[in-house]
């Protein structure tokens, strides 16, 4: 190793470690002699690391907003964005630093993402009033980009499934789906007259409103956060989708419809009241009550399944429900973190009656819910995602992006 190879690794380690280094043996040796030095960009860059990783440190980065603030330019000086993102949780989480939201000039510096909204959510309550139009932009900033981004798969996928359902094998003339029919219609081709003989006629079907009844039923316990600002951008774009009539409840120890606010993700958002305790018979409860047609129902649950309530009567509701015809689907997350702490007893119960428990990343969603719609079968759905079984009966993709207990 040259002089050279040797300075930048202590340097790195020096960076990593702290300014009180024991480093961990290597393939290459022990690294001894770590006192470095550090100088310019690097000394700076150990200052933000240190306000934010010093085990010894009490007080954390202080209540001064001018101080926060310079540390949050700081790290966006220095790191990339996911960094950044990462770092700002950790000092929220690690320094109790939610006061620093609190001000205006703070939250205006600060890099959004899905879990500074979530924060922003629980504390809203507190949020004094010189805050609340800052905090609501950044909300916005960051529910428009999630949307920005889903949007056009969800109603594509949507709406490709609601095609599929209704697709007419006796079309009438003007429902005529042409591309298709000659398609199937290929084998019936005439060379001699360079035509095709459609034998066998696909139709569009017809647009119907509210051709599928979609309810939103979520936990909005504090384990549940990131989950319940996925689903209320995802039910605010299935609001707005014709063919489906989307109704969005979220639930603690109360049940709050929230049906009447899915036009605008902001204030269905700030609706919801994160925290507090689970009760999720009473929850689907409410739900089954708001049902009036069984068979073109999809009640998808976004829960970790820590029922508060009755479980019992949970599961014999859950049961009652899909022998209606009800397609029941319960997320466990709804996140890009993957599969949470979630009540394994009550989801093997749910197994059980034919409920699938997933837990599954905001893309794959949309694809999710196109297979509820089409009601396919759902663990061969998992299977053609690579899915592995698992001795214990729990299952999951390669790539995180589901999980599913059997």
């Amino acid at each position: 190793m040259s002089e050279v190879e040797r300075n930048s690794r202590q340097r790195r380690w020096r960076l990593v470690l702290g300014s009180d280094p024991r480093p961990p043996a290597s393939p290459a040796g022990s690294l001894e002699g770590l006192d470095v030095q550090l100088q310019g960009h690097d000394q700076e860059m150990d200052r933000v690391l240190q306000a934010l990783y010093d085990s010894d440190r009490k007080s954390g980065l202080g209540s001064s907003s001018p101080k926060v603030n310079r540390w949050l330019g700081d790290i966006r000086r220095f790191f990339p964005t996911s960094v950044v993102r990462l770092m700002q949780k950790d000092a929220i989480e690690r320094l109790k630093l939610n006061e620093m939201l609190l001000q205006p000039e703070t939250l205006e510096t600060v890099e959004a993402d899905v879990h500074l909204v979530a924060t922003l959510l629980s504390l809203k309550s507190v949020i004094p009033e010189k805050t609340r139009d800052t905090a609501r932009r950044v909300v916005r900033k960051v529910v428009d980009e999630i949307e920005q981004r889903l949007r056009n798969r969800l109603t594509s996928a949507v709406r490709g499934a609601l095609d599929h359902a209704t697709r007419s094998q006796r079309p009438r003339p003007q429902e005529i789906d042409w591309h298709r029919t000659i398609r199937k219609n290929l084998k019936n081709y005439l060379p001699q007259q360079k035509t095709v003989i459609p034998a066998q006629l696909v139709g569009h079907g017809r647009k119907q409103s509210g051709l599928r009844d979609v309810i939103l039923c979520v936990d909005q316990s504090g384990s549940m956060a990131t989950s319940v600002v996925y689903a209320g951008i995802f039910g605010s774009v299935l609001a707005s989708l014709r063919s489906l009539k989307t109704q969005m409840v979220v639930f603690d120890t109360e049940v709050v419809d929230l049906t009447d606010h899915l036009q605008d993700p902001i204030d269905l958002l700030f609706g919801t009241q994160l925290g507090g305790g689970t009760d999720i018979n009473r929850a689907i409860g409410y739900c089954q009550s708001r049902i009036t047609r069984p068979a073109c129902t999809t009640l998808i649950l976004i829960t970790d399944l820590f029922e508060g309530g009755d479980a019992d009567q949970f599961v014999r509701r859950i049961a009652q429900l899909t022998a209606s015809g009800v397609m029941v689907i319960c997320l466990l997350a709804l996140s890009d973190e993957g599969t949470p702490s979630y009540h394994q007893p009550l989801a093997a119960k749910l197994s059980a009656l034919g409920v699938v428990s997933f837990a599954c990343t905001p893309d794959l969603f949309p694809e999710l819910l196109a297979a509820a719609l089409k009601k396919e079968d759902l663990s061969l759905w998992a299977a053609r995602h690579q899915v592995l079984i698992r001795e214990s009966g729990h299952i999951e993709t390669s790539d995180d992006s589901l999980q599913i207990h059997l």
